[in-house]
């Protein structure tokens, strides 16, 4: 999550979003809670029901990430870790955002 943080930060704008979704079942307090501890600023926190989300956007396993297009179009999909903050994750999104 500071990765994507990170991400937001140098790219967020009116071309480029980072949109967590946060599906503790307990709701989005424990997600809030997450976000100071580890010191998050950039990013909107989303909820949404658990079960729901995972059958709507067909989730094998967490953490999952979608990219989605102005059309709403899914052109991306990555399963499991993977560092948002790096150099190579910057330097690529911003290529499609061009």
């Amino acid at each position: 999550m500071p990765a994507l943080d990170r991400l937001e930060e140098l790219l967020g704008g009116p071309d480029f979003a980072v949109l967590p979704l946060c599906i503790d079942e307990g709701g989005i307090e424990r997600g809030r809670r997450f976000y100071d501890e580890v010191g998050l600023v950039n990013l909107p926190l989303y909820w949404a029901e658990p079960l729901r989300v995972q059958l709507a956007l067909a989730f094998i396993g967490l953490p999952t990430t979608l990219l989605i297009d102005r059309e709403t179009r899914e052109i991306g999909r990555l399963q499991g870790p993977f560092d948002w903050g790096s150099g190579e994750a910057v330097r690529q999104i911003s290529s499609v955002l061009q």
